[in-house]
């Protein structure tokens, strides 16, 4: 299962550094990610600043891949501008580009390249008062196009996900290389509901390994069915949040929180964070995760108010996010009011429970 997301009605999880109010959060949300180092690394860990001489190409040696990201979340940091607010200031000049697009390209996940890219490049530079080609001439050699193959993790989560994703339009081109770099073993989700039946909280604990040395943060994406139902406050009992960015059109929470420390391959860490949620309209009726890997353990708990129980509950598995739900058993609740759904060895696809509320007369 992929470092912590989920999907349809609400994914949640516990996530923060210390405690967020919701008038931090809110302005912690706008902020976007500038600045943020990428992966691997310090912001400017091995970056190259210097720029080619007007030399032959024969004698002028192409920038380093990390230059023009470094350069970028610079500029950035230095102005003080959130992704946000230049991609706002983009759109007035009459280029769109999103913000999980910029946050890719100052994380050096991808580069501009396309004619229309290339000119927001250029009115990047007139936003964060740079030399004309300051950003420009750090991009490296343009990247092969065409039938290129998706990389290993991007395929596996398409398999499950499908195409055009919520998943994959909320994080853009990151999607592509979405926590490649680290595999979930074992995942406690927990959901809380309110009075009315609708979700109150979620909170998450994931215990991650890493694939690979130099790991330090995971992406989660959060997605929600009801518009009305929005993140309020932000938790991270394990880990430091990095970014959180709602994205209201796709009804999406995206968090990234770093581990504080890179790990050497096969090194464990858990993160843990939680999200208070909104009132939505309508009761939820189901919470499920998607996972496009192997699986250790996966324990999800659902605690219903005493004012709004559930006439029944059951699990279920998707094979793919959408599809018709199968292997359905009924499920009971306990005194607390809650029930749980423990699978071992998960397989890749969707693990659910769904619920009904009797409609009231």
């Amino acid at each position: 299962m992929e470092a912590g997301v989920g999907l349809p009605d609400a994914e949640g999880a516990r996530s923060a550094s210390g405690a967020t109010s919701a008038r931090d959060l809110r302005k912690t949300l706008k902020a976007g990610a500038a600045g943020t180092p990428p992966h691997g690394g310090p912001a400017g860990k091995g970056s190259t600043h210097g720029r080619s001489s007007a030399s032959s190409a024969a004698e002028t040696p192409p920038p380093a891949s990390d230059a023009f990201p470094a350069a970028l979340r610079e500029a950035l940091g230095r102005r003080g501008l959130s992704l946000e607010r230049v991609s706002e200031r983009l759109r007035a000049r009459g280029i769109g580009v999103s913000q999980a697009t910029l946050s890719s390209w100052q994380r050096g996940r991808s580069q501009p390249e396309r004619a229309r890219s290339l000119r927001a490049v250029e009115v990047l530079e007139e936003i964060l008062e740079l030399p004309g080609g300051a950003l420009r001439s750090l991009l490296g050699p343009r990247r092969p196009r065409g039938r290129v193959a998706p990389a290993r993790g991007e395929s596996a989560a398409l398999q499950v996900l499908g195409k055009d994703s919520v998943v994959e339009k909320a994080l853009g081109e990151r999607f592509r290389h979405f926590n490649q770099e680290t595999g979930s073993l074992l995942i406690h989700d927990v959901v809380t509901l309110g009075e009315r039946g609708t979700l109150s909280n979620l909170s998450t604990t994931n215990v991650l390994r890493a694939s690979r040395a130099g790991a330090d943060r995971a992406l989660f994406v959060l997605s929600f069915d009801d518009e009305q139902a929005e993140p309020l406050d932000i938790r991270v009992t394990s880990g430091r949040l990095g970014e959180a960015t709602y994205l209201k059109g796709l009804k999406s929470l995206v968090l990234e929180i770093h581990f504080g420390r890179e790990l050497a391959k096969l090194d464990t860490t858990v993160v843990s964070y939680a999200v208070d949620v909104s009132p939505s309209r309508e009761p939820a009726t189901h919470y499920e995760r998607w996972s496009r890997a192997n699986l250790h353990e996966y324990l999800q708990q659902v605690f219903f108010h005493p004012d709004a129980l559930p006439s029944g509950c059951r699990r279920y598995f998707r094979d793919q996010v959408g599809s018709p739900p199968r292997a359905q058993r009924r499920i009971s609740m306990n005194d607390s009011h809650s029930t749980h759904v423990l699978a071992s060895r998960c397989k890749p696809g969707v693990h659910g429970v769904a619920w009904d509320f009797d409609k009231a007369e």
